[in-house]
């Protein structure tokens, strides 16, 4: 089908000529295509209407006063907005140096005086074909994109839920409930926040930071499905074996939650969840299992837990005061606990739940 018939939805081709004949021949020319001509007479306007008329193509002389049509190129080869319109050189000079330099700029063709109608509209319509075949590409991809990142985002989702529910089961068995569970993530994100606020923890906690840590602390010890309920409900004193099968849930939670470690978004939160269920029994001073770890050596989420943690349990219902259970808690600030982060718990009492 010839390309005077075809019909290209309007596509906008900028026409860029000093010279007034050659832009009105150009303009006929495109218009016989069904397309629709943008005409400029110098680098510097075709430069500014670009932003506006957001042509398909541009049509551009080399030899100008001023901006000539390799600095156009250049100009619009450099901005990230632009890049991908296709840039057609016109000259009266069929000289192959001319040609190397136009392409050497990402220019895509080269069309030379006196004008051939059916040369150009081929010329022009192959390009156009080429940045419409890829416009479409790029939008189908990013339709594609879009759908995997919604369905990874569902998979996320629905394996948090069964990771919440696995720890719920290790709650129970544990003889602690989801309340437990619920103000632990509070109360860790309220003592995160406290910390962004201090200059000890400045550039350490972000937001996000925060988010995921409040999601990830709930799974402290998921591993605790391991573990025989009648060990972990018994009342009387522990056998030093019993003992040992109770630590041995650091080591199984961070092994359960090593196995869903995937996609970029979902590693923040496992690999959160594996720091926290795998250290925070940590000590301070080196005493705490499963690594014997000391200071800074243990994971900062995993400190901040085994303060909310120990917060939560000695409050929880039947339990101690807030006051009564931070003066418990400050005999082993600085052995069990970062005397830092005990102190910012300190100041926001009044805040944890």
């Amino acid at each position: 089908m010839p390309y005077g018939k075809r019909e290209w939805g309007q596509e906008k081709i900028l026409i860029v000529d000093d010279v007034e004949t050659n832009r009105l021949v150009l303009e006929e020319i495109i218009h016989s295509m069904g397309c629709s001509p943008v005409l400029a007479e110098s680098g510097e306007e075709a430069l500014a209407m670009v932003s506006v008329s957001h042509p398909q193509l541009v049509l551009t002389d080399i030899s100008m006063p001023g901006m000539d049509g390799y600095a156009l190129c250049r100009a619009l080869k450099g901005k990230e907005e632009t890049r991908e319109i296709p840039v057609i050189f016109i000259s009266a000079y069929d000289d192959p140096m001319d040609i190397v330099e136009g392409l050497s700029l990402g220019g895509e063709d080269y069309i030379t005086k006196p004008f051939i109608p059916e040369v150009v509209q081929a010329r022009v319509g192959v390009h156009l074909n080429l940045h419409v075949a890829k416009r479409d590409l790029m939008e189908m991809n990013r339709r594609l994109q879009v759908s995997v990142s919604e369905q990874l985002h569902q998979m996320e989702q629905e394996k948090k839920s069964i990771l919440y529910a696995l720890a719920g089961i290790a709650a129970k068995n544990s003889a602690y409930e989801k309340e437990h569970m619920e103000r632990l993530g509070k109360n860790c994100r309220i003592l995160a926040q406290g910390m962004q606020l201090s200059p000890l923890f400045e550039g350490q906690i972000s937001d996000t930071y925060v988010d995921t840590i409040e999601l990830a602390a709930p799974l402290c010890d998921i591993g605790n499905i391991g573990v025989p309920m009648e060990i972990l409900q018994k009342q009387s004193e522990l056998t030093p074996e019993e003992a040992a099968e109770i630590a041995s849930h650091t080591e199984i939670g961070a092994g359960l939650l090593k196995d869903l470690h995937v996609s970029n978004d979902y590693n923040d939160f496992i690999s959160t969840s594996i720091e926290i269920a795998h250290y925070h029994h940590e000590h301070y001073d080196g005493s705490g299992y499963p690594a014997g770890l000391a200071g800074g050596q243990i994971p900062l989420s995993a400190q901040i837990v085994a303060i909310a943690d120990a917060f939560c349990r000695l409050t929880g219902e039947g339990g101690h005061s807030r006051e009564e259970a931070l003066e418990e808690m400050g005999k082993e600030a600085g052995s069990r606990f970062n005397p830092d982060i005990f102190g910012i718990c300190r100041k926001i009492l009044r805040q944890l739940c």
